[in-house]
């Protein structure tokens, strides 16, 4: 099983991207908390994998450190949550949200990420409680450089952002009126920055 990628970045995506490893593109699968920090294309990249196979398919996710990959392997160990909804988990809150808001039993907060209803962020707290207790602290977590970054035009922005919200399952409308917001607050203009600033709308809006 491949546990680990380390090559040079050819594209990047909200929810994807392809990392040349000796010339052999990977299409992995990541979260928006590891797309946030991920440097320009063509810069070299390292992730940790988990390697997921299906009978018809065998499908790579992607984690900048190792607590994030730790976490995602306890979410798909939970009956009814496969990669796809642990992607989403990583992508709706930061992993220390994600482990405070099941260890305090929080059930509003988790059910504002799409695709977790009721019954599964009970099924999150009952599972998994105990076990957020080892990954409370952020010793398995990495120092990431941070470096300057071309800023793309809005309409970029705006495309990339609509993508990644529509992919983990934000409806068409509701992204947009979202991205609309993030995008006429000013500030930063870059995908990463309307993605949270948009998530944090969205959140806000289904809690009022």
């Amino acid at each position: 099983m491949i546990a680990h990628l380390s090559g040079t970045l050819l594209s990047k995506q909200a929810t994807s991207v392809i990392v040349d490893v000796s010339g052999v593109g990977y299409e992995v699968n990541i979260p928006l908390s590891t797309f946030y920090d991920l440097e320009d294309t063509g810069s070299k990249v390292q992730l940790r994998i988990y390697t997921h196979v299906k009978e018809d398919a065998l499908q790579l996710y992607g984690f900048k450190t190792a607590r994030e990959r730790e976490l995602f392997i306890n979410f798909i160990s939970v009956s009814g949550i496969g990669p796809k909804l642990g992607i989403a988990l990583l992508s709706g809150m930061s992993a220390d949200e994600l482990i405070a808001s099941i260890k305090s039993n929080n059930l509003a907060r988790l059910t504002l990420i799409p695709g977790v209803g009721k019954k599964t962020a009970e099924r999150l707290i009952v599972d998994l409680r105990e076990k957020m207790a080892a990954l409370s602290t952020a010793q398995l977590d990495e120092e990431t450089p941070q470096t300057a970054t071309e800023m793309p035009s809005a309409d970029n922005v705006r495309s990339e952002a609509l993508s990644g919200l529509m992919n983990l399952g934000y409806q068409r409308s509701a992204a947009e009126k979202a991205i609309d917001s993030a995008l006429s607050d000013g500030g930063d203009i870059s995908v990463e920055s309307v993605l949270k600033r948009s998530l944090r709308k969205l959140g806000s809006r289904l809690i009022g």
